[in-house]
């Protein structure tokens, strides 16, 4: 699937960026008929394959609203796992603190997917609407800006302007770099492992996140295999150098790594496909806008993956910029206009940081195996299972903040 050729001369919005962001947005503003350019750097074959990226993501209640107000949903149900339960370990303790979708009203807490699935259904339903165009390879290389459009050059010397232009283009953005927009950021020195492993008794829909002093090591449900086979996810965190790290064990002490960590009641364990490692930190825009451009998602934000939120955060951008700009667009306003932009981060910027800093405190004080430290978090989370109020704040906090959804996901979703 090379570049595809353009549907029509004159966009609304272009986005950079190809990935799990940039598609969800391409097809959510597409589908309300702005007419939106998707611009990716890679092949779409090259992210389709198995080995390009070998993450899963929980999607969250609210991110599920978004991706089914985009009409991708249902086309992505069957490969997704429901989370109805979570349990909380720390280190040698047995499970400290238990989530349950009963005490959330039956709904589920989120759905476990792999992200090449996610992939190839929002670029098929980008590809189906009339008012998208998806070009791939397409590599930007620079951007202008006047009073009223901004424009993208292309590599291959190629340009292409609209109203806006959104960058989508992960923590390493060149859009960002760019628009003259610093970030704060540091490391943890940790890297994520994940892979997937087949396990020989059923999940029951159940995730663990179990807290160590290298780092968390999660247990995500996963959809059975085509043969039958019972999955999970796994993302392992380790820390230290690269040339200790489980990466580098041979299959079977790796699976035998694999057995110390995992829950008795999984029964055998194993790897079941590549492992992929990821570097750990944190990363957070000083600004999400400038003239005509906006960030979203990991372009303007990064997390530590324990609380699982780093996409769902994402998505909440999103669809508050979707909003925004459909409204622009069919008033026959300017989707790029400096108050709609200011109104993107003012709605945006609390909430991303409101998250950032507890995942940020989270994964310091539960990284670490000083005595004192280790007790004060086992305290805290025995209080956080006997006090109701504080169970349903970190619930409603694992669905994804459902009430500050903008009232065109409700306005889908109750259609």
């Amino acid at each position: 699937m090379g570049g595809k050729a353009s549907k029509q001369d004159k966009y609304d919005t272009i986005i950079v960026g190809g990935g799990l962001a940039g598609l969800s947005l391409a097809a959510l503003l597409a589908k309300s008929d702005v007419r939106v350019l998707c611009l990716d750097a890679e092949p779409a074959e090259k992210q389709l394959s198995a080995t390009f990226d070998g993450r899963t993501t929980a999607v969250s209640w609210g991110s599920q609203k978004v991706l089914a107000a985009a009409d991708v949903w249902n086309s992505m149900a069957d490969e997704a796992c429901p989370i109805d339960t979570i349990e909380i370990l720390d280190g040698s303790s047995p499970v400290l603190l238990t989530f349950d979708k009963s005490e959330a009203g039956g709904e589920s807490f989120g759905w476990i997917m792999e992200n090449r699935f996610m992939r190839a259904k929002l670029l098929e339903k980008v590809l189906s609407l009339k008012t998208a165009t998806h070009m791939a390879p397409a590599r930007a290389a620079d951007f202008h800006c006047d009073e009223k459009t901004a424009t993208v050059i292309l590599e291959d010397g190629r340009a292409f302007s609209a109203p806006l232009i959104v960058g989508a283009d992960g923590r390493q953005s060149f859009t960002r770099e760019k628009m003259g927009i610093g970030a704060r950021q540091w490391s943890y020195g940790q890297r994520a492992m994940t892979f997937i492993v087949s396990h020989e008794n059923p999940h029951n829909n159940v995730a663990v996140e179990h807290f160590h002093a290298s780092g968390p090591f999660a247990v995500l449900p996963m959809t059975d295999a085509p043969d039958g086979s019972r999955r999970s996810s796994v993302v392992w965190t380790e820390h230290g150098p690269e040339s200790v790290s489980a990466m580098r064990f041979d299959e079977d002490a790796f699976n035998a790594g694999l057995a110390a960590r995992f829950p008795a009641r999984y029964g055998s364990v194993k790897l079941a496909g590549d492992r992929f490692s990821y570097p750990l930190g944190l990363i957070h825009a000083h600004n999400y806008i400038a003239p005509r451009m906006a960030l979203v998602a990991d372009a303007a934000h990064g997390i530590h993956p324990i609380a699982g939120q780093g996409l769902n955060l994402g998505y909440r951008d999103i669809a508050v910029l979707a909003e925004l700009v459909i409204e622009s667009v069919k008033c026959g306003d300017d989707p790029g206009a400096d108050e709609l932009l200011r109104s993107y981060q003012k709605r945006r910027r609390a909430d991303n940081m409101a998250m950032a800093g507890p995942t940020d405190l989270l994964t310091r004080l539960f990284s670490n195996s000083i005595p004192p430290v280790a007790a004060a978090r086992k305290i805290g989370l025995r209080a956080v299972a006997r006090l109701p109020s504080a169970k349903r704040f970190f619930m409603k906090q694992a669905m994804g903040a459902a009430g500050i959804l903008p009232s065109l996901m409700r306005e889908k979703n109750a259609a």
